[in-house]
């Protein structure tokens, strides 16, 4: 998973500026790779040595995750598979965290019904993995703003910032958090499944996804109820309104 590792980064460097306009020049999406890459060198090195509306008060969205079960498992993960593990540990962190101080900026109760009643869960269910395989767990301090990856916490930085202009740019960053976190999540599924097919990881990431796909209709809808047309962001147009236009899942049922 290096090359997945190194290529999230980017993307996530990249989705900051894709917010203002990504890759305005050449010389700006050379540095902002580089930067990327040397903070996913740092992840993957870690990783490796640890295995050696603006009041929707109609959003539904707390029981995406209630009801998972992962089975044991001995499985020994791979180091990739480790590091994508810790990766989406502070990746869901980084959704409660913007969630949460978008709310307190501007009340919307989406927000905070994603941040404590799903978010939150998505966060404890990938902390237990961390516990289950003894790894080290890379939320030291459960503070909102704070992160271990050097380009999550220059990712919630620039997110706040961006979500903070207007209640539609913080909608929109929504949908861009759920995005991202539906193609991470693929990426992640289809690592395990080429690899040591651990069986609770891989049922817990389907689940966290599935939430997500709830997440992004939540917050498309709240775009959409305030006269804007929702434009795809990280993934497909295509896949964005196939979510979209279909009724909300129950996940882990």
């Amino acid at each position: 998973m290096k090359t997945l590792t190194l290529t999230r980064h980017a993307l996530l460097a990249c989705a900051v500026t894709l917010l203002v306009g990504c890759g305005s020049s050449a010389a700006d999406t050379t540095a902002l790779t580089t930067t990327a890459a040397a903070a996913a060198a740092s992840v993957v090195d870690a990783a490796t040595a640890s295995t050696t509306d603006a009041d929707d008060a109609t959003t539904s969205v707390a029981d995406d995750t209630t009801t998972i079960t992962t089975p044991s498992t001995t499985t020994t993960l791979t180091a990739d598979e480790t590091a994508t593990l810790l990766f989406v540990r502070e990746e869901e962190k980084l959704a409660r965290d913007v969630y949460l101080t978008l709310f307190n900026k501007w009340g919307t109760k989406t927000f905070q019904n994603i941040a404590l009643n799903s978010e939150q869960q998505h966060m404890d269910v990938m902390g237990t993995l961390v516990d289950t395989y003894n790894l080290q767990d890379p939320v030291v301090i459960d503070t909102i703003g704070a992160f271990t990856d050097p380009v999550l916490l220059g990712l919630y930085q620039d997110l706040v910032m961006r979500g903070s202009t207007s209640l539609n740019d913080g909608l929109l960053v929504g949908g861009f958090i759920e995005e991202f976190d539906i193609n991470d999540l693929q990426e992640a599924i289809d690592e395990a499944n080429a690899g040591s097919k651990p069986a609770d990881i891989i049922v817990a990431y389907t689940n966290l996804m599935c939430g997500s796909r709830n997440h992004l209709r939540s917050f498309v809808g709240q775009i959409e109820k305030n006269g804007v047309d929702y434009q795809a962001q990280v993934i497909p147009q295509a896949t964005v309104d196939a979510i979209v236009n279909s009724p909300e899942e129950q996940c882990g049922k």
